[in-house]
């Protein structure tokens, strides 16, 4: 199954094509989707009177660097921001991570979206990509709050997406531009990046989010499309049920495996529940590789759907919805925003 991206604020007649094609499952938004909440809300509607009532629609609203809908949402602190009052008070923080989820995932229930690619559970380990959008060094204390933020998430009526497995935060280079390698052997990554994977799915997360690195001690292929990293350790070692989705398979990291096609094949073939492709440009090709083969939607999809949330009027007239934007919103100060 693909989630896809679209170019604009509307649903163009060609992409209303796109979302009847048969093993199109969703569409992720971008900040280039996005002008208002009236208008995404609209966007939403669309979307769904072309794709039809099952359709997912999902966004990284993460907060920090990666929050795509911004005006008329409140701006979230980047997750490192979290990390630090844990530091200095852990019951704090663990508060304020539910706090923040719950507060990102009611907001966009409120707006039609079903959920969020969060939370990032990579170890802040000086990745260029990742940054200040993982909570902490630590895998206990990531663990800890990432926990908490799968519960506020739950909150909000709004499943929840951890992501990059097996671990991004500790590879350099950044997969969004270039190949990502990381030398270190399957026992250290299990002592360390996989700890929060662990126990987060212990407490019955609903999907995972590949990583476009390349473990090369474990597997030859990057973890998005590797059955070693899908189906013996995430399935097997860890025991996930869930839902396994891909990386955009756009990115630079995702090319090894050649063409837009035979990237879609490579991600399917591993096991992977849902493939993402973000970029307009690339969708007709990733629809046409999904030819001949099983488009039934994987039971495992169903558990993405929103909850039924409040609406905009209900979340403003909500005093608790008040306390919990006051506070996560200080924190935007310690990171040197307004």
């Amino acid at each position: 199954m693909l989630m896809i991206g679209v170019a604009g604020l509307e649903l163009a007649e060609h992409e209303k094509r796109w979302l009847r094609a048969p093993g199109v499952a969703g569409v992720l938004l971008f900040s280039r989707n996005y002008r208002s909440r009236e208008q995404l809300i609209a966007l939403c509607d669309a979307l769904r009177e072309a794709g039809g009532d099952e359709l997912l629609i999902a966004v990284d609203q993460e907060g920090g660097p990666v929050q795509r809908f911004r005006d008329g949402f409140t701006a979230l602190p980047a997750l490192a921001t979290i990390g630090a009052v844990h530091d200095r008070d852990p019951d704090e923080a663990i508060r304020l991570a539910e706090e923040h989820a719950w507060v990102m995932a009611s907001e966009l229930r409120a707006s039609g979206v079903d959920f969020s690619f969060a939370p990032v559970v990579d170890l802040a380990r000086g990745n260029a990509a990742i940054g200040r959008r993982a909570f902490h060094a630590d895998p206990a204390v990531t663990a800890e709050l990432a926990q908490a933020y799968v519960r506020g998430m739950h909150l909000g009526g709004m499943a929840a997406v951890l992501k990059h497995f097996p671990g991004h935060g500790t590879v350099a280079a950044d997969t969004h531009k270039a190949a990502a390698i990381d030398p270190r052997s399957l026992d250290e990554i299990r002592r360390d990046d996989l700890l929060p994977f662990a126990e987060c799915i212990e407490a019955r997360v609903e999907a995972v989010m590949m990583a476009h690195v390349t473990y090369p001690a474990v597997d030859a292929r990057p973890a998005g499309y590797s059955p070693v990293w899908i189906g013996q350790v995430l399935r097997g070692e860890l025991g996930f049920a869930g839902a396994v989705i891909s990386d955009d398979i756009s990115m630079a990291a995702a090319g090894a495996a050649g063409s837009v096609g035979e990237r879609v094949h490579a991600h399917l073939d591993a096991g992977c529940d849902l493939v993402l492709a973000c970029f307009p440009e690339v969708v007709d090709e990733a629809i046409a590789a999904l030819q001949g083969r099983d488009t039934t939607p994987p039971v495992q999809l169903a558990a993405l759907r929103g909850a039924i949330g409040a609406s905009w009027d209900g979340l403003l007239d909500n005093p608790q919805r008040d306390r919990f934007v006051a506070r996560i919103t200080a924190l935007n100060a310690e990171q040197g925003t307004a």
